[in-house]
């Protein structure tokens, strides 16, 4: 073997080991031994994992998700918040010793879980699911929430808030659940109890999205599984609101479609809220030009 030869030999080996060792030491979101902690509230196990410094960002997965589906955000986010990643009860690593799950449940874990950590005055994303239970801690414990991004929530549980070919699957889904209930699959009972989340709740009046003090970003994809018109009412009923619909995204836009997701994101939560108004706008136009 020549000179020339044996060196890119020893490039490619040592290319190869820099990649190898750079996959084992990949962080696995959701199964970080490293930094994994349960936090007892609520009755529950909390199974939670924090990374970076600075102001606390609290994540909420969507429904039969868990810490891992958030990977991309903790990725970004990670380098300028503290944020703060937990599994929802009855998901991931999280227990649940409940006959049924709701939202309202759901959100009390998270207001008992933010007193374990002695915080008050968070930012908070949720997507899903998670966005349903960030509406409800900012409406009923505004304390906790200085800003909350909900990418994607609903306020009532029927087929009018969902397109049609997604309410379909829906249902076909909850049936397939329920015939593995029956059939006595393992794991049939804590996924039924998702299927009936989704499909028996939530209940929220826009009386109580008034309620809300906290600045909010409703978010949700130009492709989302939940109507525009519904999404749209949701953002009207809240005070202080802005709206961004992501283009060429889906309901899981926060891994379909990171890097514009988290720029959207980041961008709310680091530049002073505002609501402007075009008809002010125009009018200062107006009046400039006279």
């Amino acid at each position: 073997m020549n000179t020339k030869n044996a060196i890119l030999l020893i490039f490619i080996l040592t290319l190869c080991t820099s990649n190898c060792f750079a996959q084992r030491n990949q962080i696995v979101y959701g199964n970080n031994a490293a930094v994994g902690h349960y936090a007892n509230v609520n009755g529950i196990k909390m199974y939670y994992e924090i990374y970076g410094k600075g102001q606390p960002l609290l994540l909420i997965h969507g429904n039969g998700g868990s810490i891992h589906a958030g990977r991309k955000q903790i990725d970004f986010f990670a380098k300028h918040f503290r944020v703060i990643a937990a599994d929802s009860r009855g998901q991931g690593k999280t227990n649940d010793n409940s006959d049924s799950l709701t939202y309202s449940l759901m959100t009390e874990d998270f207001k008992a879980f933010l007193d374990y950590l002695h915080l008050d005055s968070v930012l908070i994303f949720g997507q899903s699911d998670g966005a349903i239970i960030g509406l409800l801690l900012a409406a009923r414990h505004p304390e906790k929430v200085k800003m909350l991004a909900a990418m994607s929530p609903n306020l009532q549980p029927d087929d009018s808030v969902f397109y049609p070919k997604v309410a379909m699957l829906d249902h076909k889904w909850y049936d397939k659940t329920q015939q593995e209930l029956d059939a006595g699959k393992p794991g049939s009972v804590a996924a039924m109890k998702l299927e009936r989340l989704m499909m028996f709740h939530p209940h929220i009046s826009d009386s109580e999205l008034q309620n809300i003090k906290a600045p909010v970003l409703i978010m949700t994809a130009d492709r989302d599984e939940i109507r525009l018109s519904h999404i749209i009412e949701i953002f009207r009923s809240i005070p202080k609101a802005n709206l961004c619909v992501l283009p060429g995204s889906v309901h899981f836009a926060l891994v379909q479609n990171p890097e514009l997701f988290n720029y959207v994101l980041y961008h709310f939560y680091r530049t002073p809220f505002m609501m402007p108004d075009t008809y002010d706008y125009l009018l200062y136009m107006f009046n400039k030009t006279e």
